[in-house]
């Protein structure tokens, strides 16, 4: 089994143990450099799986040459299929638990009318057309015998598939794709069911009609061991984990045990192994604790290592040159109508609830991807020759090869929200209009400055706040993302971590009743794609801000680097795609070391210096417009400080002019707050005027962009650590500056992005004149539930 080593005259590819150490570091490497190059194209991780399988498989490298006697020598594929196998188990568990059931449940009436159709009108026009081939057209008897077995083949489908395709195309949060996953969800359901009834069916009658009770028995004696017996088991081990806030070894290994328990009962009673694990992966409850720690654990080593090897062995068994053409033909009329069958099935329901067509199209598209799952009901599901088996695979790879790019072309999630034509921040919003917010939490550290800077926003019985809060979590344990809307009075176990941060907020709600309403969320998604959620939200609450916390705590310690690099991505997309103003808080604890706005009520106002630098432009303007609201709170102190260019455009000065006029009106008899111009002649200047501010101020408001060409900003665009923050909110807020006061970075709503906008992070931009003015009147006698 183990070689002793070149050293001692051993050849190691002689042995077994370091062959299969080979097979599966070739087989995950050729994987990987198949997705470094094809998923910058929008390709999907099964082509590049199947990709690297088809070219080590005996149709490329892996064929009578030298590479295959050495890598694949003949006696290794008795273990390498052994490891195939357990890897594709773990990997079917894994599914399995990641999959959320409820959302078959959950799933509104297009979803459910969209699954049946995906489902059953393809169904019928195969099988209608299989009937038409075979009395039609002269076959191969074995062809002729195996084709209605072809048919329904080709109209499976799996929500794993659906579910991984959203994800690699960062759809996942989108509209589209929490449809794409529910209807998945109820045609997928359907799917299975109709393979394991034609299995049992098939496995019962295939030698005495006598054993299919026994064969239905058995099955249903290990569906119950596993929902009554075993699951049990897993509730109880959540429960453990609730209370010591982790999970345990020997609960892991105890789960390993049931995985190879569920699989070797599946081959006794008749079954194939994979349907043990999958069955038991649905009993385990999705999401942390026990979910995510299984994935955490499982996941990468299975996907990465173990499951290429699969993929290996499925283009091993490939045979391209057996292949004849009047079968090719015959197999993919097949395929063709399965396809045009499921588009149809999505597309006619989709328009008929008023969908876009282009939607529509895409939405039918994703419904007709195939993947791994349909690899392994190919496989091992039902019996079909080789010749078959190989046109299905060539045809799945080329099927879902040409839908993954011709999704990402029509569909952009951020088109919903960035088309909007109505002007969405303060500076255009009327005074004595209710305010609407968007405030985004990814820990509970950042609640006390939060609850603080929406106190300092002023809210009145005349002009209130209302909020939408959302707690942002990684989606970790489960496949399809979840946005829950909480309501007074219900508790959801499935959002324990956000208990603390939303009870917070609520009672500071209580306690200033009449003048904040708030509305709790928790998004639970993939960090890649979390701002959609946060956008989507946004754009159906028509909120005038987002507020988001900057990824760098510099009050506290627990926020690491690998934790904060995704928060940071996020932030940066919401910026990028926001459909409404954004704020950015640079949180360096200096508004929470006063009494928090809750504490403040019950023992006396707190008292907060707040400052603002204006230069020019839209982001600077929606900056001074947040001041002329903060005006109004006789707890905050505001000093503006206008920094004069002399090169500044007319237009500009128009425009500017008039936001100053309205803050020097708001400011009137107010001795507490200060306007002051100072010419400024370069960027020495202007970092001596912002320095000489900090010491006396809990809060700083700044434009994002600026002008880049100013003499302002001479050598400050040459270096930035956070481009995201602009020139200014970068100087602030940069590890190498002895600034301790906190930041609101203010980026005004933007409808396109400019040229300077695509190449670069931080740019100028000046938004034209032409819009329509978004007031949202308030009705002090009905409170405002989300919408």
């Amino acid at each position: 089994m183990r070689s002793k080593g070149v050293f001692l005259g051993d050849n190691p590819l002689k042995y077994p143990t370091p062959i299969l150490y080979m097979q599966l570091s070739i087989a995950a490497l050729v994987t990987m450099l198949f997705q470094s190059v094809l998923n910058p194209l929008g390709e999907s991780a099964f082509i590049s799986q199947m990709l690297a399988g088809i070219l080590l498989g005996p149709s490329c490298l892996g064929g009578e040459n030298d590479f295959a006697d050495t890598v694949y020598p003949v006696k290794s594929f008795y273990i390498s299929q052994t490891f195939a196998f357990f890897g594709c188990m773990l990997f079917l568990f894994l599914v399995g638990v990641k999959m959320d059931m409820s959302i078959a449940k959950r799933s509104g009436k297009k979803a459910v009318v969209i699954g049946l159709s995906a489902f059953f009108v393809p169904l019928v026009l195969n099988v209608c057309l299989t009937f038409v081939l075979q009395r039609t057209v002269t076959m191969e008897p074995q062809l002729h015998k195996s084709l209605i077995i072809i048919a329904v083949l080709h109209c499976q489908s799996s929500f794993h598939v659906i579910a991984c395709l959203l994800g690699d195309l960062k759809l996942l949060n989108s509209e589209l794709g929490r449809l794409a996953v529910s209807s998945s969800m109820i045609s997928g359901t359907l799917s299975w069911i109709h393979i394991i009834i034609s299995f049992t069916l098939r496995q019962g009658t295939m030698k005495n009609i006598q054993n299919l009770p026994f064969m239905v028995l058995s099955l249903a004696g290990l569906l119950v061991l596993i929902l009554c017996v075993l699951r049990p088991i897993l509730l109880w081990m959540v429960a453990q984990a609730a209370k010591r806030k982790a999970i345990k070894e020997s609960y892991i290994f105890s789960i390993f045990i049931m995985v190879m328990l569920c699989c070797l009962l599946g081959e006794i009673v008749g079954q194939h192994f994979m349907l043990g694990p999958m069955v038991l992966g649905l009993a385990v409850p999705d999401g942390p604790p026990l979910g995510s720690a299984l994935v955490d654990r499982l996941d990468s080593y299975v996907s990465n290592i173990l499951l290429p090897s699969y993929f290996v062995l499925t283009g091993a068994r490939l045979n391209l040159s057996r292949i004849r053409m009047k079968t090719f033909v015959i197999v993919e009329v097949l395929a063709l109508s399965s396809f045009c069958g499921k588009l149809l099935g999505t597309m006619v329901p989709s328009l008929y609830c008023k969908m876009p067509a282009t939607d529509a199209l895409a939405l039918g598209l994703i419904m007709s991807a195939q993947g791994i799952t349909d690899l392994l009901i190919l496989q091992h599901g039902l019996l079909i020759d080789g010749e078959c088996y190989s046109i299905m695979i060539i045809t799945s790879v080329l099927l879902t090869g040409i839908i993954t790019p011709i999704v990402k072309f029509l569909y952009k999630p951020s088109k919903r929200y960035k088309s909007a034509k109505r002007r969405r921040t303060i500076e255009h919003s009327l005074p004595n209009m209710e305010l609407r917010l968007l405030v985004c939490m990814f820990h509970q550290d950042s609640t006390p400055s939060i609850i603080n800077l929406i106190e300092v926003f002023n809210p009145t019985p005349k002009s209130p706040i209302c909020f939408y809060l959302v707690h942002l979590i990684r989606l970790a344990g489960r496949t399809a993302p979840v946005l829950i809307a909480h309501r007074p009075g219900k508790s959801n176990s499935t959002t324990a971590l956000s208990d603390h941060i939303i009870n917070a907020f609520r009672l500071y709600q209580e306690h200033n009743a009449g003048r904040v309403l708030m509305n709790a969320f928790t998004a639970i998604a993939p960090f890649d794609t979390m701002h959609d959620d946060v956008c989507s939200l946004a754009f159906e609450r028509r909120t005038s801000m987002i507020i988001i916390p900057f990824h760098k705590l510099f009050c506290a310690l627990r926020c690491t680097e690998e934790v904060a690099h995704p928060i940071r991505s996020v932030n940066r997309n919401i910026i990028r795609n926001a459909p409404c103003s954004v704020g950015i808080l640079v949180d360096r604890g200096t508004l929470n070391k006063k009494p928090t706005a809750l504490q403040a009520s019950l023992s006396g106002r707190s008292f907060y210096n707040v400052g603002t630098i204006f230069i020019e432009g839209p982001d600077d303007r929606e900056a001074l417009a947040l001041a002329t609201r903060m005006a109004g709170n006789p707890n905050v102190s505001l000093t503006v400080t206008k920094l004069t260019d002399p090169k500044q455009s007319s237009t500009q000065k128009e425009i500017d002019s008039e936001v100053i006029r309205k803050y020097q009106e708001a400011i009137v008899d107010k001795k507490q707050h200060v306007y002051n111009e100072v010419h400024v002649k370069d960027s020495v200047d202007m970092i001596n005027v912002i320095r000489s501010m900090e010491n006396f101020l809990d809060l700083i408001l700044v434009g994002r962009r600026h002008d880049c060409d100013s003499q302002l900003f001479m050598g400050l665009t040459e270096w930035n650590e956070f481009p995201e923050l602009g020139f200014l909110g970068d100087m602030l807020a940069s590890s190498d500056g002895n600034c301790e006061v906190s930041v609101l970075v203010v980026q005004q709503q933007s409808f396109v992005p400019s040229q300077k906008e695509k190449t670069n992070d931080f740019f100028s931009c000046h938004v034209k004149d032409s819009y329509s003015v978004l007031d949202i009147p308030h009705d002090s006698t009905n409170k405002v539930w989300p919408l």
